[in-house]
């Protein structure tokens, strides 16, 4: 971005369980290179760096003759952790965003406070069918608490409507992307933290 130092980060983290190298541009374009091993939340994070105009670059690896949990909470964790670093002091940013997506009978909303004070707030039906079999609709979730804790961030996520676990589980990564590509932008009218506190 012309006249603007690019907002991004790297981060490397591996366990016992999951290798994960991750790069996010804050300033993107929508361009991504996405492997998890698991087709549909490859999907997902696709369309999230596409909806949320972000740059996004994602090589995990990890157990999964487990189950698909540890990538996904991990992929979570460092896509929070790379947020936060890469937005620094948030000196500037509008702090607060919000969306609101359907998906054919899919409803759902998200709303962002980049507050430095983790939370989910999350609200779906229960009982949903595996997406294609093998992916738990309950992963979503697990995905949203991660980014959220290592994120920073206040994130309230309601499907209002819905009964296709596909529409349903897009609809939220859309919206995500969505209400933190309006809560990161930079706001020309902002002068320093936009906390009366003075930090985030």
């Amino acid at each position: 971005m012309v006249g603007m130092v690019v907002r991004e980060a790297k981060i490397e983290r591996k366990t016992s369980e999951t290798a994960i190298s991750l790069r996010l541009v804050v300033d993107g374009a929508g361009e991504s290179t996405v492997s998890s091993g698991i087709p549909f939340f490859d999907h997902m994070l696709t369309l999230f760096a596409r909806h949320g105009l972000f740059g996004l670059e994602l090589d995990a690896r990890g157990d999964l003759d487990v189950d698909f949990h540890h990538t996904v909470e991990d992929t979570g964790i460092t896509m929070g952790q790379a947020l936060t670093k890469a937005l620094g002091n948030k000196a500037g940013i509008r702090r607060y965003g919000f969306a609101y997506v359907p998906m054919d009978e899919a409803l759902v909303r998200v709303v962002v406070d980049l507050s430095g004070r983790p939370f989910l707030a999350y609200n779906a039906p229960s009982d949903v069918e595996p997406v294609g079999g093998n992916f738990s609709f309950q992963l979503v979730e697990e995905f949203l608490r991660a980014i959220s804790v290592h994120g920073g961030m206040n994130l309230h996520v309601d499907i209002l409507a819905g009964k296709d676990a596909h529409h349903m589980a897009e609809g939220v990564f859309k919206a995500l992307a969505r209400a933190l590509d309006q809560a990161t932008q930079v706001d020309p009218r902002v002068e320093g933290i936009p906390s009366t506190k003075g930090v985030l």
